[in-house]
């Protein structure tokens, strides 16, 4: 899998997680007495982080070889160029 295909594959994961920002802050703040979140929106931050951090792990892991540290890094910078729109989906 090329750089191009894994950087659809991560939009995309990315993309499907922030459509459940509302559904999940929405979640937090009926059952927040159990949940017993203080920053909703901190905590959803870290989720969407979480998802698109661990698929694309799992993306990188499922090849015929072990992902270089190279690919990590590489991986991980898809992800973080996207975090000023995620926080804007989660905070605005």
């Amino acid at each position: 899998m090329n750089e191009e295909q894994i950087e659809m594959l991560i939009t995309q994961t990315i993309n499907g997680a922030a459509l459940t920002i509302p559904a999940y802050l929405e979640d937090i703040k009926q059952n927040q007495e159990t949940l017993k979140v203080e920053n909703p929106q901190e905590f959803v931050y870290g989720m969407i982080m979480g998802m698109a951090l661990g698929m694309s792990g799992a993306l990188l892991s499922s090849q015929k070889e072990m992902p270089t540290a190279e690919e990590q890094m590489k991986v991980r910078d898809i992800i973080y160029k996207y975090i000023p729109e995620i926080r804007e989906r989660i905070f605005s």
